[in-house]
């Protein structure tokens, strides 16, 4: 039998913890065993890389006349710049969800977003942390820059060779329609024209494709909705369909074959799935009254604080819908802070200069905060200690960070 190396003998106690290690094969514990120890020597080389770095980065100090770790601050102003911008389309995005136009303003304000119909499309079109109902409501709205940004959304759409049906679930897919027959008329009819673009030669007009994309909507609605008890025959609906190609009929078997897709798999109508505030602040780690000092005037003001996802909001009062402030939980500490005229207040700090967070301005735009710490005061001991527990548990160290700070001091030791 091979004997194992101390390292080796290590790693296998690690795994034969893990419940999942002894359900695998003999050659299969084999190869995780050699694959956590080829990521040992990576982690190992790593940190004589960085190490090295440090001292070049020392060595290029001396040569160049500039403090040693100066790169290290420029990285690290790079990224609170990118903490902000961050921070800022969050806020943005959630605006959208409760007021499209002033979400889009807000982005554009950030410098996160151009002002143009195209972009703006394009960021509708991701939809990424959007709520369906809203980009509807915007896109449907009878007014400029909407009806543009309608037009410039549509064409995103690559509708060639594809039939009318698979088209409208497309579509349709990215936004939920508004309830107003005038946003829908004019949403249904850019759709109609870009298709037909995108398809010369299949509809003589595209009112025809116009008319037929109302036509497979109804025939969805028909089918599928429980409340609709007579529902469309195939028969039907190709004869609800008859002239509508200028004056001409439509092939029969292209619409057999729309009506045989939507009875088989009905469009599937998008979902506000995304995670805004009231969700987020559904089930935290903790939440309630607080009194907190301010980071300019230093005078104390009772706030609603929520507690989750490694992020401390605090509210003007419960009931606001968007938090005045936010703090990140990463890389700080908290503790007991004894002041003569604040009892049972605790303090939240960093070892950086200044605390990463976000606050609401007067002019209701969110920008960085520039605390160098937060004192929060609580109305007795047990619920201050109830804080500071749930605080630190909350806080998430970046490894990285961690990193930087011992290379910094290593820099500085060796002046």
């Amino acid at each position: 039998m091979v004997a194992r190396s101390t390292r080796e003998s290590y790693l296998l106690e690690q795994l034969e913890a893990d419940k999942r290690f002894h359900s695998l094969s003999d050659e299969q514990k084999r190869a995780v065993i050699e694959v956590r120890r080829k990521k040992e020597l990576v982690q190992r080389e790593l940190s004589v890389i960085d190490q090295e770095l440090a001292r070049i980065d020392q060595e290029l100090a001396q040569f160049e006349g500039r403090h040693p770790g100066a790169a290290a601050a420029a990285s690290a102003e790079h990224n609170r710049n990118d903490n902000s911008k961050t921070l800022d389309d969050v806020q943005g995005r959630q605006r959208f969800n409760a007021d499209p136009k002033k979400g889009i303003a807000s982005l554009i304000e950030a410098g996160l977003l151009n002002d143009t119909p195209e972009d703006i499309a394009v960021f509708l079109y991701k939809g990424e942390r959007l709520h369906k109902t809203k980009i509807g409501e915007y896109l449907g709205e009878n007014k400029e820059p909407n009806l543009t940004v309608l037009r410039k959304f549509v064409e995103l759409f690559e509708f060639q060779k594809m039939d009318i049906v698979t088209a409208l679930r497309n579509f349709l897919g990215k936004f939920r329609l508004p309830g107003e027959a005038q946003k829908i008329d004019r949403m249904m009819e850019e759709f109609a024209t870009v298709y037909c673009q995108a398809n010369a030669g299949v509809y003589s007009k595209s009112d025809t494709c116009y008319v037929l994309a109302f036509s497979i909507i109804m025939l969805n609605t028909s089918l599928h909705n429980p409340s609709v008890k007579d529902k469309l025959t195939a028969d039907q609906f190709v004869k609800m369909n008859n002239g509508i190609n200028d004056g001409g009929d439509l092939p029969s078997q292209l619409l057999i074959d729309a009506y045989n897709s939507i009875k088989n798999t009905p469009f599937e109508i998008p979902e506000d799935d995304t995670q805004d505030f009231t969700i987020t602040f559904y089930n935290p780690d903790k939440r309630g009254y607080l009194v907190k000092e301010g980071g300019k005037h230093k005078s104390w003001k009772k706030r609603y604080f929520v507690l989750t996802d490694n992020c401390l909001y605090y509210f003007v009062k419960e009931s606001d819908s968007e938090p005045k402030g936010i703090v990140p939980l990463e890389n700080l500490k908290v503790e007991e802070c004894r002041l003569k005229d604040r009892k049972f207040t605790l303090e939240i700090r960093s070892d950086e200069k200044f605390i990463k967070s976000a606050k609401t301005d007067s002019g209701g735009k969110m920008v960085s905060g520039n605390h160098e710490y937060y004192r929060i005061q609580a109305s007795n001991q047990e619920e201050m200690m109830s804080w500071m527990e749930c605080i630190r548990k909350s806080i998430s160290k970046d490894p990285f960070y961690a990193q930087m700070q011992a290379r910094k001091k290593n820099a500085m030791c060796k002046q």
